[in-house]
This record gives C-alpha cells, structure tokens and sequence, in this order.
C-alpha cells in the first residue's frame, strides 16, 4: 500500500497542495499509510480519527440532523467528514472514511459497506461506495487502499484539466 501513499504525496508536494484525513473505521490506518512514507510532512497537514458519531459532529462538523436519520455509514457523512476535516486543519484536500468493517452490522448497514471520499479546490467532491468481502482487517485496508486510489485518480484529473487550462484549452 506504500505506493499509494507515495504516488499521492508526490503529485500533492509536486503541486504545492496539503491533504488531511478523515477516519472512522480505518482508525488512524489511512493517517498511518501516509507517514509511514519519508517526506510526508512536506504535503501531510494531519487527521481526524473521528471514531465516535458524536465526533463527526462536532469536530468535523457533519450535520447532526443528517447523524440521526442516515446513522454515520452514508455517502452524504463521507462528503461532509471529507470536506468538514480540510476546513478544520486547513488543507487544500480533505480525505475520508466511514463504513462498517464488523463483525456486526451498523445503522442497518451489512459489513463490508464502506463509503469514502475526497473533497478538494474547485468545488472537487467525490463519494464511492464500496462493498468489501473478508474479514475487518481485510475491510480496513481495502477501504484505504481504495481511499488512496480515489484521491490519486482525482489528482490526475485535476492536474490534467489545470493543464489544459493553462495551455490555452488544448
């Protein structure tokens, strides 16, 4: 998973840009890939282990309205977690996790229901859902695999329409 992480802090340091992490079921792990490569903290502003609903709140600002009926495994409280953690630590990307890694159900959810997302400059807000097989730590490193892959496949986009913008459109 190391090249994840290292292909995603070197496009944000190549692009002078931060990130910083939202976390509920990867409890830390995505935070954890991120340092665990050299340099990160040219590009790695810091996270959020948002574990408890209560802190999504608070914290991170999700809509406690949104809690109450949807529960904190939905797209719409990765979106919130996601960009409410890039206002908290100041970063140009926010990154998030919520979802259900077991053993038991939650919010009516079965395990393995996972939703992620990146919210960036531009009005960039992304959300996948992702439905993941094995047991929970197989669940907590395909949610941050797949984290990295998201916000590695937006910065791609992102740089390629920045550079069509600034090549006169072609």
């Amino acid at each position: 998973m190391t090249s994840g992480a290292a292909r995603v802090l070197l496009r944000l340091q190549e692009r002078g840009e931060t990130l910083a992490v939202a976390e509920s079921l990867t409890g830390g792990l995505v935070a954890a890939e991120l340092t665990s490569v050299p340099g990160a903290s040219q590009a790695f502003r810091g996270s959020v282990t948002a574990y408890a609903t209560s802190l999504k709140r608070d914290v991170l600002g999700v809509d406690g309205a949104l809690l109450a009926e949807r529960g904190a495994v939905d797209p719409a409280v990765a979106r919130s977690m996601a960009a409410g953690v890039r206002r908290v630590l100041g970063a140009d990307w926010g990154i998030s996790t919520t979802g259900v890694a077991g053993p038991e159900p939650q919010d009516g959810k079965p395990v393995g229901t996972v939703f992620i997302a990146v919210s960036g400059p531009g009005g960039v807000q992304k959300v996948a859902e992702l439905r993941l097989n094995g047991g929970r730590a197989d669940i907590r490193k395909g949610s941050v695999r797949s984290l990295l892959e998201l916000l590695s496949r937006e910065l791609g986009e992102n740089a390629r329409a920045q550079d069509t913008e600034q090549n006169g459109g072609n």
